[in-house]
């Protein structure tokens, strides 16, 4: 960070030949990417004007103060989102923990409340107080409380009868229904994988068959798609990516197709990620994208590659950083999908936590730092697993791992639950990155020690 800062990617002469180039036949779809551009191509101008040595700032006290008021007041914009209201609890939750910000106890301790009003009497968690339960709320509501992580917030989790709603949403191929009723593809699997893991319920036979069923949704174009047959989309590619992680199983999956997959589809000129093949740049794949990079890190190094890097992930770091520090921040707070779009929650935590991702690589005992900009855009960084800080990850692993597994009377093989390093490895773990280690098991050994 000494000296004068790197220059800017986007300022240089070469950076508009990475503007689309088509066959001059226009298409709905060619169209929407040179508008896009052009905006783009219009705030970097603004931007080179206004600074005459550009670096990127975070708007870090604006984003604060927008995620502090939304905490406490929405306005009736939000009304079509009451079926996502432990959602709203999350995103909101976890910018602030990556922007370093405390929650104040009695914040905290309403967030819980509000919570327990949500969880059905059947277990899991719904939209909202009254509803029915679903998994992605579940989801939402369970690293909302583990980022609060108080004896309040783990107490509120009904363990017992989470467990219960995800055996009545799990069905005979190994897939799960969001809610009992509903629509199945690969979220539901790593929201009840995500949930089960962090909450010590995970029992023998809860994902039988789930891992075979979430191979069949790789396509032939490398991705996964939300159920078997359809188009590879970043969220259930990283959505089945991360279950499998979480399953110790992701070596099944055809790594190398899915790295050529996931890095392409980082935009030539914007720098950030589009969801899926020939559509447009959108904020919060910086997330949903790049948070697969440090899963298939981990896996391509359990897999033997030798040549992979121990400094930087697969993907143009920096580049990703000045799209969302150029083109994705409202100058009053909060972010946003591209140029010309609204600011919003969803987007605000997506972006933030790609932009950690892009900031950090590894872990306390090999970790690398790439901060675009000033030292005070450094955020705090998040587990690509769970997408919470990893201190809350290992703090809940320690929390329920002292509990017994609901319904069995004796704790789950950590090992397979949580697919440890081959044994035979006989490389210093201590080298490698968080990804490449057993990392994901090290909360629930540090629980051993603490029985």
């Amino acid at each position: 960070m000494d000296g004068l800062p790197t220059p800017l990617r986007c300022l240089s002469e070469c950076h508009p030949a990475e503007m689309f180039t088509d066959d001059g036949v226009d298409t709905v779809t060619s169209l929407e990417q040179k508008k896009v551009e052009r905006s783009i191509e219009e705030v970097i101008s603004v931007y080179k004007q206004i600074h005459s040595l550009p670096q990127p700032t975070l708007l870090r006290d604006q984003h604060y103060q927008y995620l502090k008021k939304g905490l406490r007041h929405l306005s009736d914009a939000y009304e079509c989102l009451d079926a996502s209201r432990p959602w709203l609890c999350f995103w909101i939750l976890h910018s602030l923990e990556l922007l370093e910000e405390p929650i104040p106890s009695a914040v905290a301790s309403d967030v819980c409340q509000f919570l327990a009003r949500c969880q059905s009497p059947t277990g899991g968690f719904a939209g909202g107080p009254g509803q029915h339960a679903h998994l992605a709320p579940t989801y939402a509501a369970v690293n909302a409380l583990c980022i609060i992580g108080t004896d309040e917030a783990y107490s509120v989790i009904d363990r017992e009868k989470l467990l219960d709603f995800l055996w009545s949403v799990k069905q005979p191929d190994g897939s799960f229904v969001m809610h009992v009723g509903g629509e199945v593809d690969v979220r539901s699997a790593y929201c009840a994988a995500s949930v089960a893991t962090l909450t010590n319920i995970l029992t023998p036979k809860l994902f039988e068959d789930t891992t075979t069923w979430i191979l069949r949704c790789q396509n032939w174009e490398g991705g996964l798609s939300g159920v078997p047959g359809l188009e590879a989309h970043g969220g259930y590619t990283f959505c089945g990516t991360a279950a499998l992680v979480i399953l110790g199983k992701e070596h099944m999956l055809d790594l190398k197709a899915l790295l050529r997959w996931v890095v392409s589809r980082q935009m030539r000129f914007e720098g950030g990620f589009q969801g899926r093949c020939n559509k447009l740049v959108d904020g919060c794949y910086s997330f949903w994208q790049a948070g697969l990079l440090p899963l298939l890190h981990r896996a391509l190094f359990k897999e033997g590659e030798s040549e992979l890097s121990r400094q930087r992930w697969m993907f143009e770091q920096r580049a990703l950083q000045e799209y969302i520090l150029l083109c994705c921040q409202n100058p009053t707070g909060g972010l946003l999908d591209k140029p010309g779009k609204s600011r919003d929650f969803y987007h605000t935590c997506y972006c933030l936590s790609g932009l950690s991702i892009a900031q950090h690589f590894g872990n306390m005992d090999l970790h690398h730092e790439l901060i675009l900009g000033k030292e005070e855009n450094r955020l705090a960084p998040t587990h690509p697993v769970y997408n919470i800080c990893p201190d809350k990850v290992s703090q809940a692993l320690q929390h329920f791992h002292r509990l017994p597994v609901p319904g069995d009377d004796r704790q789950p093989d950590i090992a397979s639950a949580y697919g440890p390093a081959d044994p035979g490895n006989s490389r210093n773990q201590k080298d490698l990155p968080w990804c490449c280690d057993d990392t994901l098991s090290s909360g629930a050994k540090k629980a051993e020690t603490c029985h």
